[in-house]
């Protein structure tokens, strides 16, 4: 069980951490616009190019970001560990916003692979956990985490709403070029926005094996594997269901979507609340795979029936934000300080494997079993992690490496109070 903290630890989150927390996930959420802004018009923009007739180019073109990002996540999580975090993700940024500009400018299909590949390399996830993990006290880690994981629904709902007009207005290379900008500006915030993290002392250094042979990580990672997997094979059939089960536009599926995200933030951040101040992190947990699993039940079921799909949404999405949090909070709490970086960059890869899986395999179920076999391939993943999470034990406020107490936290948090002060 999670422990409460000392009252010698000041309980609420202090100024310093919520200002780095709330920069950090301004620059996920930048970052993010390079998947999702382009995803609801991308497959058309790519389709007009020269070569975009080849369907299959066409998907490389947008699947090649994730790829490359799931190969370079944890080699970039150990240069964190080594050169430092904020080194680390502004070289990520230029690249990113690098592989932006190239994608601007791209005549062809052929080059848009290579753009998306140069975006997807700027794989900075890991970094920017490990950052906020840094720059945090472990009673609000999960506060945190929940900042940059709202930032990702928000960008997701916003971009599934405005990328249509955008489209219209500045087309897909305006689109790019807005992007790039972004992500130049993120660079910023990392540099004169976020402070320097303060240096843990006495952290022995351990080998990468410590990291990934570690049965708490480990189930972690499935969980999060589970998470994604779920999340890209719902949105492969559940948008067809909408138009072919309720008539229902594409294009008018965000008036869906939409109120659905943002109403899910609604149940997710007093849950995320009582975990953290009430020591209730297990049961919060577990209960929200179990939503997970009732809203996957419930679109199986009731699929037909338009009231039952919002209101399953809404619980997918609540358990989603819920998870979405707690999971990176928990493997940054569990992981070496000298390792975090590379613990973050296997939970990220894993992330991104089940991103990739959910995609290829649900597509090969849809294909050969309809609709409905997707849905009993999320029905058994949901309920296998329910199985695995069951009898585990979660991780407790621990401590760096053993040996981390409470006075170093205090003067973790006061650190970075002084540097914002100084800023």
């Amino acid at each position: 069980m999670t422990q409460q903290a000392s009252p010698q630890v000041p309980d609420r989150m202090s100024p310093g951490e919520w200002r780095a927390g709330g920069i950090l996930a301004t620059i996920f959420g930048l970052r993010m616009l390079g998947l999702f802004l382009v995803l609801p018009v991308f497959s058309i923009y790519a389709s007009g190019l020269p070569g975009g007739e080849d369907f299959q180019r066409v998907a490389w073109a947008f699947g090649i970001f994730m790829l490359v990002q799931a190969c370079l996540y944890l080699p970039v999580g150990l240069a964190s560990d080594r050169f430092g975090r904020k080194p680390v993700i502004v070289a990520g940024l230029l690249l990113f916003a690098a592989g932006s500009l190239l994608a601007a400018w791209a005549p062809t299909v052929q080059w848009l692979i290579a753009a998306r590949a140069l975006q997807g390399a700027g794989a900075i996830s890991a970094a920017v956990m490990a950052l906020a993990a840094d720059l945090t006290r472990e009673q609000h880690r999960t506060k945190v985490m929940a900042l940059i994981g709202s930032s990702i629904g928000l960008v997701f709902a916003v971009s599934l709403v405005s990328a249509p007009a955008l489209y219209g207005w500045i087309g897909m290379p305006g689109m790019f070029l807005l992007i790039a900008a972004l992500a130049l500006g993120a660079i910023g915030l990392v540099l004169w926005g976020v402070p320097d993290v303060p240096r843990p002392q006495a952290v022995r250094q351990l080998p990468l094996r410590s990291v990934l042979r570690d049965a708490g990580l480990l189930r972690l990672n499935f969980g999060i594997f589970v998470l994604h997997a779920v999340q890209t094979a719902l949105f492969l059939v559940v948008p067809r269901e909408l138009l072919s089960l309720h008539q229902m536009p594409a294009d008018s599926h965000w008036q869906i979507y939409l109120p659905v995200v943002l109403g899910s933030f609604v149940f997710a951040v007093p849950a995320i609340m009582q975990a953290e101040r009430h020591g209730r992190t297990r049961p919060i947990f577990l209960g929200s795979i179990l939503v997970l699993l009732l809203s996957q039940l419930g679109l199986f079921f009731g699929m037909k029936h338009f009231a039952v799909v919002v209101l399953m949404l809404l619980l997918f999405f609540a358990a989603f934000n819920v998870l979405e949090a707690s999971l990176p909070a928990m493997a940054s709490r569990m992981a070496p300080t000298s390792l975090r970086g590379a613990a973050m960059g296997v939970f990220n890869t894993t992330q991104a494997l089940g991103v990739a899986s959910g995609s290829a395999v649900g597509g090969w179920i849809a294909v050969h079993s309809g609709t409905n076999g997707v849905h009993v391939m999320t029905v058994t993943l949901a309920f296998v992690w329910v199985l695995l999470a069951w009898g585990s034990r979660l991780p407790s406020r621990r401590q760096d490496d053993g040996n981390m107490d409470e006075e170093r936290e205090r003067d973790r948090a006061s650190a970075v109070d002084a540097v914002l002060r100084a800023n």
